[in-house]
């Protein structure tokens, strides 16, 4: 043979196969076909069976998905998964630690972020700009052009300590704030919600401008998020 059956399968795996067989038609020989394409008798085995069962559609790679997958997390965990990182926005660990504690489901870091991973299609968040706004609002020298707004997760135990967080949590108390600072009289608008998300992101913006403007305020204002799913492109603000 001018080309061995290993340089050949690199190439084109089905026609690798399909002269294989050729061979083995041509000299009705497990051995002597395994000989002339340089390959083992085994190899050559194992395609004639396949050759036999199935035709030329019996040469093509079978899918190595496994049948039957017992250790696989059920829809509806993966789905509670996929919908803290939706609204919330959180990653792997944040995602496993209020999973046991809000639902009772242990699921490891690594699950978490193979869920993610499968259930994105590939595709990953956008990277932060980089940029200072202490700088930028110095640089500004009117009023109400520049304003940093956050959302932050005040369900912190660490932070609020045993006695508040068993306070909000049995209340069931919003666990989102909304933060607005203006950079230069640094007035402020503080808002809460019980989920993190765009349309709670345009009331805010709505009751924050409402307020500017029904002050005589009409300036436009810039609004400098965190990248946040819960701004949208909504930013800047007339």
């Amino acid at each position: 043979m001018e080309i061995f059956y290993h340089e050949l399968q690199k190439m084109k795996r089905v026609e690798a196969r399909k002269r294989l067989i050729e061979t083995y038609k041509k000299t009705n020989s497990i051995r002597k076909t395994a000989k002339l394409w340089g390959t083992s008798r085994n190899l050559v085995r194992k395609w004639v069976k396949r050759y036999k069962q199935g035709g030329e559609e019996g040469l093509r790679d079978l899918s190595r998905r496994p049948k039957r997958s017992p250790f696989k997390t059920p829809d509806e965990i993966e789905e509670k998964v996929m919908k803290m990182w939706k609204e919330r926005g959180y990653g792997k660990r944040r995602i496993a630690y209020f999973l046991f504690l809000e639902e009772g489901i242990e699921l490891s870091e690594n699950t978490i972020r193979n869920i993610l991973k499968r259930r994105r299609k590939g595709k990953e968040r956008k990277m932060r700009k980089v940029f200072y706004p202490a700088r930028w609002v110095y640089d500004e020298d009117r009023p109400f052009k520049l304003a940093q707004v956050d959302t932050k997760d005040i369900y912190d135990k660490k932070t609020l300590g045993t006695y508040i967080w068993n306070h909000i949590t049995k209340k069931k108390l919003p666990r989102y704030q909304w933060t607005f600072l203006e950079g230069r009289v640094r007035i402020r608008f503080v808002a809460y919600s019980r989920k993190l998300h765009i349309t709670n992101g345009l009331c805010f913006v709505a009751l924050v401008m409402s307020w500017l403007r029904a002050w005589g305020i009409e300036e436009e204002v810039f609004w400098q998020e965190d990248w946040g799913q819960e701004w949208g492109k909504m930013i800047p603000t007339s």
